[in-house]
């Protein structure tokens, strides 16, 4: 899957994908389970949390 895709399915644009997986973003909690609704994992299988 592509970012754009990806993009297009959660309802954002690609550069906030790029951003999340850059993890200069954080997704809303909204944006985080619908990423982890697409690929069919929970939210913590596709998210780390990292204080600080």
């Amino acid at each position: 899957m592509t970012q754009q895709e990806l993009a297009e399915l959660v309802g954002v644009t690609r550069q906030t994908i790029i951003a999340i997986e850059k993890s200069k973003y954080s997704p809303t909690l909204e944006v985080a389970f619908k990423i982890s609704t697409i690929f069919g994992h929970s939210i913590e299988e596709v998210f780390e949390y990292q204080a600080g």
